[in-house]
């Protein structure tokens, strides 16, 4: 013969003195970034191919960097460093390159600066940097203000 099971009485209440913890986020801004490196370009015109050992050190360095920020730290503070740049902007080889990755549907591309005028160029994706170019020479979209 089975014993009958005993029914609970109430349901389970968490004590009310107990509060969460973390907050969640309001928005991308206050997210810290992370990186997406599947549609990194090694070669082409902004191809990754030709980058030094000591400067894929200093890329990985200044990444790490921006990991330590958020969203809003990098690009709101940091506006003219750190920017989202409409397609139309970018040089036509940009643009063409983006269709022939099949990333033509994007209307911005996010701009880091890691130092004069080096750049990664990428897509945003919420709190994700899809990662696809670098740009030493800041050819993806040439600044009009000297020495940037």
């Amino acid at each position: 013969m089975s014993k009958k099971k005993k029914l609970p009485t109430t349901a389970f209440q968490p004590a009310p003195q107990k509060t969460p913890k973390a907050k969640p986020p309001t928005s991308f801004f206050d997210e810290r970034p992370s990186w997406r490196v599947g549609l990194l370009e090694m070669a082409g015109p902004y191809g990754w191919e030709k980058l030094a050992p000591e400067k894929a050190l200093e890329i990985r360095q200044k990444l790490s960097y921006f990991e330590s920020m958020t969203w809003g730290e990098i690009l709101d503070r940091s506006a003219k460093q750190n920017h989202r740049v409409r397609i139309g902007r970018l040089e036509k080889t940009a643009q063409d390159r983006l269709e022939e990755i099949h990333q033509g549907d994007v209307d911005e591309l996010t701009s880091l600066r890691l130092s004069g005028r080096e750049r990664i160029w990428g897509i945003q994706d919420y709190s994700v940097l899809k990662v696809l170019w670098w740009d030493p020479d800041h050819a993806v979209c040439p600044a009009l203000l000297k020495h940037t």
